[in-house]
């Protein structure tokens, strides 16, 4: 690359993606470009507007530029900076199924998927190391051969990509929802409709930035989430979720915006009444159904409920029966 690198488009490693701008309607640039690159978080995309890295028409842009019908954007993505090294750990994974492009996990309560700032190993990624060495990277961050994740404490289905090729058809198939995610969760209360769907934004919590929450648009990230009732327990319910998107803390964030926080989620829920003591939410990955990479093979993998959670669906469904 050049010596100046708000012009270098084009030049050098990297990715140039050209998009063009759809809508009759004018939009903000750094909203439109965060909608259209579900790959690249909020705060991606404003560093590179403001590191010159995106051009409207020709003309490097502003996060407030107001895009027109036909305007011809421009965005230089950097190349990934290098893996560190990660830890192989010795694991006991719950193996649904394995072939030489994608491996389907049963997740346990209490296991992080992949690695961050204070919680360098004793992740899913460091056990599948161990597991598969050779996992390909996901634009230099601590997560090979991840395509989608769940929260430390739920639990069932997650894929990951063996191969590079796995990598980017898994990859589109969750941004494009041919890949189908269904959950169920134990929450409190008890919806009034059988089913329903949850549309709001969902981006950082404002007095807390540690969590999330349902924001406007400006702020935050389209999230869609279906939901239906499949049983009632007194003063709790078994609902059952399927995503249109994937946002951090999805289904979390919206069961608690609707009244209905999860059980055991200590981050989201304030309720207080329990039927028994919880370290976690009861929320579990039930199914998932994905396109093979290779074969296009349509496969649908089923994780079976955990003890704790059977255990407090016999718990419920005993105090009925009293």
């Amino acid at each position: 690359m050049s010596n100046n690198p708000k012009l270098s488009f084009g030049e050098g490693e990297g990715e140039l993606v050209k998009l063009y701008y759809p809508k009759p309607l004018p939009m903000r640039l750094d909203r439109w470009l965060v909608s259209q690159r579900s790959e690249q978080s909020r705060s991606s995309i404003q560093k590179f507007i403001e590191n010159g890295l995106v051009l409207v028409n020709g003309i490097e842009g502003k996060a407030k530029t107001p895009l027109r019908k036909g305007d011809e954007i421009q965005l230089w993505l950097p190349p990934p900076e290098p893996l560190p090294y990660l830890k192989p750990q010795r694991m006991d994974l719950d193996i649904l199924f394995e072939d030489q492009h994608l491996i389907i996990i049963n997740k346990p309560a209490g296991l992080t998927v992949h690695p961050a700032p204070g919680n360098k190993d004793g992740t899913l990624v460091n056990g599948l190391l161990q597991h598969c060495s050779d996992l390909p990277g996901i634009n230099g961050k601590l997560r090979p051969g991840i395509v989608h994740r769940l929260d430390k404490d739920t639990t069932g289905c997650i894929v990951v990509a063996k191969s590079q090729e796995a990598l980017v058809s898994l990859q589109i198939q969750i941004q494009k929802r041919i890949a189908s995610r269904e959950y169920v969760a134990l929450v409190h209360g008890v919806p009034k409709k059988r089913q329903g769907e949850i549309v709001g934004a969902i981006g950082r919590h404002p007095a807390d930035r540690k969590k999330y929450a349902v924001v406007d648009e400006e702020s935050g990230r389209y999230a869609c989430t279906h939901w239906e009732l499949k049983e009632r327990l007194g003063d709790y319910s078994l609902v059952g979720f399927k995503l249109d998107t994937g946002r951090t803390h999805q289904i979390r964030v919206h069961s608690a915006h609707i009244g209905h926080p999860i059980l055991g989620d200590q981050t989201y829920s304030r309720c207080k009444k329990m039927p028994t003591k919880l370290t976690g939410q009861l929320l579990h990955a039930i199914n998932l159904g994905v396109q093979h990479p290779i074969s296009n093979e349509r496969m649908y993998f089923e994780a079976p409920l955990p003890d704790t959670f059977l255990r407090v669906l016999s718990i419920l469904r005993q105090k009925l029966k009293d």
